[in-house]
């Protein structure tokens, strides 16, 4: 599923043409990737504006472990695109919930290789020291083999300690007689 294309008023949009951009096979290719996938930002000077992006980008083997639904998946991801975004343009089913990186929801732990997540507020830099990461705002810096996690347990792992000595368990009455006061 691809992501609608933000148009910001007075900019202009320069549509992609197919042509042989990548030609090596360490590169990305252009296959069926729609024309809005394949715009990036460019520049500031003078006005802003949308191109295709004709520059060659360095793909890396990503390697997920789908500990859950008990698959694994191997697809290529080029350097500037996130990790989850991509896999979804190949139709692979991932863990997600807010693409934003502030849930644990896509979390993984990296097995081998590196990923670059300057967005990654979900996950506190000890998790990232410990090689979690967030499939939704992941950038590869290299091929990479990672492994889905339990998102209660990164979760715990990240904010347990603070918040309960234990498993938070739902307290149903309680929540009744909130909703009743609403």
């Amino acid at each position: 599923m691809a992501l609608p294309l933000l148009r910001i008023p007075g900019t202009c949009c320069i549509p992609f043409t197919k042509q042989q951009c990548f030609p090596s096979k360490n590169r990305r290719k252009t296959t069926t990737t729609t024309a809005a996938e394949l715009r990036t930002p460019v520049g500031l000077t003078g006005g802003t504006a949308y191109q295709s992006s004709c520059v060659d980008v360095p793909t890396h083997k990503v390697t997920v472990h789908d500990r859950q639904r008990g698959t694994v998946h191997e697809f290529l991801v080029p350097e500037d695109q996130y990790i989850l975004h991509t896999a979804e343009s190949q139709n692979i089913a991932l863990p997600f919930a807010c693409r934003h990186g502030c849930c644990t929801s896509c979390a993984v732990r990296i097995k081998n290789g590196q990923i670059r997540q300057p967005e990654a507020l979900g996950i506190s830099a000890e998790l990232k020291e410990k090689g979690y990461a967030l499939l939704c705002v992941g950038f590869p810096s290299s091929d990479v083999e990672v492994e889905t996690q339990d998102e209660d347990e990164v979760y715990w792992l990240q904010f347990g300690r603070y918040f309960a000595r234990g498993p938070v368990e739902r307290d149903d009455y309680a929540l009744e007689l909130a909703m009743g006061d609403e």
